[in-house]
């Protein structure tokens, strides 16, 4: 069986809290907190590293007379399957219809709104965001992306995501995500992927009790995000404020069918429940501007 080896900085656990040094970064942790994302990006299951193990030196991909793909693996002996669907459901993901691949003219167009300078090539770099942007980068790279290193880059698939989540279109993350276990299987530079999720679509508990310790993002990643941008201010667009204002409404609410990714606000205990359904929303507050600085600092 091949060593492999785990990433340090894959698969984490989100850090989506609101200590005093998220100031500036509320409204799109509220905005994550209120996505079908929050499941994937939060849960924090015992994971046993005996399975994580056996899945990936097991593991081949099996492709139907449908053209649909599998992943097939053996834990303990027993056979264990994987499809894009399953990890759609598992992860609570509610992405069947999402978008997987824009145009490149779309995608510089995309990142231009976010006050993103392309240079020509379908690479981009975090650090020439804004914080808040940054941030959101940062959180979809270390938690949701098939990556395992190379963390201050990243390719067309995840400039997709941002451009959709920040636009209010769905992105097809069960696609990235079960894309990228295919092309592990196959690759050179094979290693212990997406261990949180393999425990949380397969759910099962193996012969032997070793536990894996899914490492998790801290508050000291806000710290982090101010740091080295000397760039212009640039704000959330209305998609990501408006889900951050229903999410304040929600409280911990997360959406339980993979298939619906709307919850209704939970009233405020403060306030007499609206009347009307009908009543517009007020308006979100505009966005904190970080205080930057000029020290460039390792990201967490």
């Amino acid at each position: 069986m091949a060593n492999l080896r785990y990433s340090d900085k894959h698969n984490m656990v989100a850090f989506l809290k609101k200590p005093n040094e998220s100031v500036g970064f509320t409204e799109i942790v509220d905005f994550l907190k209120g996505t079908s994302l929050r499941y994937a990006l939060s849960h924090n299951p015992t994971i046993y590293d005996s399975l994580v193990k056996q899945f990936w030196q097991t593991a081949t991909v099996r492709t139907l007379a449908n053209g649909t793909q599998e992943l097939v693996a053996s834990i303990d002996n027993k056979e264990y399957t994987i499809t894009e669907a399953s990890v759609r459901s598992k992860l609570q993901l509610a992405d069947a219809a999402g978008i997987s691949n824009l145009p490149d003219a779309d995608i510089y167009d995309g990142l231009a709104t976010l006050g993103y300078v392309s240079e020509g090539k379908l690479t981009f770099w975090k650090k020439n965001f804004t914080p808040q942007w940054k941030f959101l980068i940062h959180t979809i790279l270390h938690c949701l992306s098939p990556k395992s290193g190379g963390w201050d880059q990243f390719g067309s698939p995840i400039a997709t995501a941002l451009i959709c989540l920040s636009s209010n279109r769905v992105y097809n993350f069960s696609k990235l995500i079960f894309d990228g276990m295919v092309h592990n299987i196959e690759s050179n530079t094979k290693f212990l992927m997406y261990p949180r999720f393999l425990q949380i679509i397969l759910d099962i508990t193996t012969e032997n009790k070793g536990k894996y310790m899914a490492p998790t993002l801290t508050k000291k990643l806000f710290a982090n995000m101010k740091r080295g941008y000397a760039g212009d201010h640039v704000p959330l667009l209305p998609a990501i404020l408006v889900g951050a204002y229903e999410d304040q409404g929600k409280g911990s609410a997360i959406p339980v069918e993979p298939q619906h990714t709307h919850v209704d606000p939970v009233p405020s205990t403060s306030q007499p429940p609206t009347p009307s359904t009908n009543e517009p929303l007020p308006q979100p507050s505009p966005p904190r501007q970080s205080d930057r600085q000029d020290t460039e600092i390792p990201q967490s």
